[in-house]
């Protein structure tokens, strides 16, 4: 039979054993943290998008998490593709789509979002270390990067940094393009005057926009708008349509949206000799869509060459009348115009 004594000690040493066990584990084990982040941002009216994270560089630790909050009405995914892995189009996805609004990432497998807006949520729990690069599968230059490291190494910002970062971001992108004098962007006309270089007089500017860069990736400036909206001409003349957007493709749509992919033109509508695509308008009644016209797309060097691209869209106008139009992408961001055409 053991002694009291015996069992007071043994009573004392699993104390001690079990202090020491609670004082370790509390000093080895780290909370994890659920770091914010906003995708994409506009303005009041719309009419620019900003096409970016904000911010598009953290610095986090394994296990923590990161909470993305939509705030656009222009459609983005948050993604992740495995290293070498093809870009698929947004609506495949990485095939499919993550369920719900949580997901786990580890580097091993695509993950992605479907496409989402304003008031959205998705959080990703990074479970192995690395540096993982997250991009829209809309927007081919919207870019970002996570670096997740070991749980033991030292985070050189905190939440209150980057809140601060992506504020100043989305001031950047949203005031560029306001008419300050000093930015490639202009709400008081972009490509009103000379030296545009377009075919015709009666040109309209469809959508215009700005590239951003910085370490963790880019982003773009999109203001969706047309540049002139409200055109007058007369019966006879042609309208000629650009994209001076370099990553968002616009469509001009007159009558009824097209059903299903937008992105072919209707069956009204030819291909000039320079490559411009050219429908006649004879009647308010008509129905024509020029499926998607997107800026002339830059190279990469030591990949193939892009081809041109549909970069211009024409219409004749033969009839007097009043013709309103908008672009199918972007319509309900206000992105709509008119036509005038006198006798």
């Amino acid at each position: 039979m053991r002694r009291p004594a015996d069992v007071i000690r043994a009573i004392v040493f699993f104390a001690c054993t079990l202090a020491l066990a609670v004082t370790f584990s509390v000093r080895t084990t780290r909370a994890q943290v659920q770091w914010k982040a906003t995708v994409g941002a506009q303005s009041k009216d719309k009419g620019h998008q900003a096409l970016a994270f904000l911010p598009n560089e953290l610095f986090i630790h394994q296990g923590d998490s990161v909470f993305w909050t939509f705030d656009a009405d222009d459609i983005h995914t948050v993604t992740f593709l495995t290293d070498g892995q093809t870009r698929p189009p947004f609506p495949v996805g990485c095939p499919g789509f993550a369920p719900g609004s949580q997901a786990v990432y580890d580097g091993s497998t695509c993950l992605s979002t479907p496409p989402l807006i304003t008031g959205a949520t998705f959080e990703v729990s990074f479970t192995a270390t690395g540096n993982f690069k997250v991009v829209c599968l809309v927007h081919e230059n919207m870019t970002g990067v996570v670096h997740v490291l070991a749980p033991d190494a030292p985070l050189p910002h905190d939440q209150a940094f980057y809140d601060a970062q992506a504020d100043r971001q989305r001031k950047i992108f949203l005031d560029d393009g306001r008419g300050n004098g000093n930015n490639a962007l202009d709400d008081s006309g972009p490509g009103r005057g000379a030296g545009r270089g377009h075919a015709h007089d009666h040109s309209v500017i469809a959508g215009v926009g700005v590239i951003r860069a910085s370490a963790g990736g880019s982003g773009t400036l999109s203001v969706m708008r047309f540049f002139d909206e409200n055109i007058s001409v007369n019966v006879g003349d042609t309208i000629e349509w650009v994209n001076d957007d370099p990553i968002s493709p616009h469509t001009i749509t007159f009558g009824e949206e097209p059903q299903g992919n937008p992105a072919p033109p209707s069956g009204n509508v030819t291909v000039d000799a320079d490559g411009a695509r050219h429908a006649t308008i004879s009647s308010t009644a008509d129905n024509v869509h020029s499926g998607f016209i997107m800026a002339a797309l830059q190279d990469q060097i030591g990949k193939p060459q892009t081809p041109l691209g549909v970069t211009r869209f024409r219409i004749t106008f033969t009839a007097a009348g009043t013709y309103p139009y908008l672009c199918a992408l972007h319509d309900e961001l206000g992105m709509k115009g008119k036509v005038t055409v006198k006798p």
